[in-house]
C-alpha cells in the first residue's frame, strides 16, 4: 500500500457524510465526490501526527490530490514546516495545484509570524501569478501580516497592484481593504475616497467594513456615503 492511500484510508475512518454535504456547499466549484467529509481539528491532528516523517514526505510529492481533505492535510502539514527554505519550497510546489478558497485560505504558515525579511519578495511574486490561487494566497499573505505594525502604504499599494476579474481574487481585495480600514483607517481612507478600486471590490470592501465592529460609528457613517451606485 502506498503512503498516500494510507493517508486516504485514514481520512475515509474519520468520515462524516453530513459535514461532507456542508463542506461541499461551501465550495461550489469543486465536485461534491471529492469531499470525504472530515473537520478541521481532525485533519490537524493528523498533520501533527504524520509532520516530518516519510509518509508525509511521499504524501506531498503525490500531486495531484483528488480529495479536498488531501489538499486541506497537504496545507496543514506545510504549515508546520520550521525552515524557511523548505517551507517556500513546498509553497511552490503545491499552490499551482491549490483549486478552490478553502484549502488556499485555511494556510497560515507558522513561521511567516516571524515576518522573515524573504517573505515580502514572495508576497509580491505571488500576486504577480497568472493562477488565481497563488494570487488569493498572497493578498492573504498581506493581509494577515502587514496591516499592523509593519504597515506601510507600500501594502495598499500592492494589493491595488492586482488587477483581475476573478471573483476569489476580488474578494479577498476587499477583504484586505475592510481590514485595513479597521486597523489602519486612516491611511486607508484617501484610497476608498479616491475610488481607487474597481466598483464591485471597492462597495464590497465598505459593506465588509461596516459589517466589523472594530469600525466606530462615525466612521461607518462616513463609509456609507463612499458606497457607489
Amino acid at each position: 500500500m502506498t503512503a498516500t492511500q494510507s493517508i486516504i484510508n485514514r481520512l475515509f475512518a474519520l468520515k462524516e457524510d453530513k459535514y461532507a454535504a456542508f463542506s461541499a456547499s461551501l465550495v461550489p466549484n469543486i465536485a461534491k465526490e471529492r469531499f470525504i467529509g472530515v473537520r478541521t481539528p481532525q485533519l490537524r491532528q493528523l498533520a501533527k501526527e504524520l509532520s516530518g516523517t516519510d509518509e508525509a514526505q511521499a504524501f506531498a510529492a503525490a500531486l495531484p490530490h483528488y480529495y479536498q481533505e488531501e489538499n486541506c492535510l497537504h496545507a496543514f502539514l506545510i504549515e508546520r514546516l520550521k525552515d524557511e527554505a523548505e517551507l517556500y519550497g513546498a509553497l511552490d510546489v503545491f499552490l499551482p495545484y491549490v483549486d478552490n478558497w478553502a484549502v488556499c485560505d485555511l494556510m497560515s504558515p507558522k513561521l511567516f509570524k516571524k515576518r522573515p525579511q524573504s517573505l515580502m519578495p514572495k508576497i509580491k511574486q505571488w500576486i504577480a501569478s497568472e493562477h488565481t490561487y497563488m494570487v488569493r494566497f498572497g493578498l492573504n499573505m498581506l493581509m494577515s501580516h502587514y496591516l499592523g505594525d509593519a504597515f506601510s502604504k507600500e501594502v495598499l499599494e500592492l494589493a491595488l497592484s492586482v488587477r483581475s476579474e476573478e471573483y476569489y481574487i476580488k474578494m479577498m481585495q476587499a477583504w484586505l481593504f475592510a481590514t485595513a480600514l479597521a486597523k489602519q483607517y486612516d491611511a486607508t481612507l484617501p484610497y476608498i475616497e479616491a475610488g481607487a478600486l474597481d466598483v464591485w471590490t471597492h462597495n464590497k470592501a465598505i459593506q465588509k467594513a461596516i459589517e466589523s465592529r472594530r469600525i466606530t460609528d462615525s466612521q461607518k457613517a462616513c463609509l456609507r456615503t463612499l458606497k457607489i451606485k
